[in-house]
């Protein structure tokens, strides 16, 4: 299987940019796995768009899979009270 290239919004950067480093490591490495395996275990697709959502920890990154041209693209990222809004 052919590997996708990962893109971050600059929202997303933003976001992850704000984060300490103990959060928001194992979310770099959870969006990392993804250009091997863009529909991991535990994925969602979200009702009302064209995103998915992974969970990692208390936290949520939001993306979409674009499969023609290999590419997944961080729409954002953060914490699970505030992401959806």
């Amino acid at each position: 299987m052919p590997s996708y290239t990962i893109l971050l919004t600059k929202k997303a950067q933003k976001q992850l940019d704000k984060l300490t480093n103990d959060v928001a490591e194992p979310i770099i490495e959870a969006i990392s796995k993804l250009e091997n395996e863009p529909r991991p275990n535990g994925y969602t697709k979200l009702k009302g768009r064209d995103s998915y959502r992974i969970r990692v920890g208390n936290y949520r990154v939001i993306y979409e899979i674009k499969d023609e041209e290999l590419i997944i693209d961080v729409i954002a990222l953060g914490h699970r009270k505030d992401i959806y809004k």
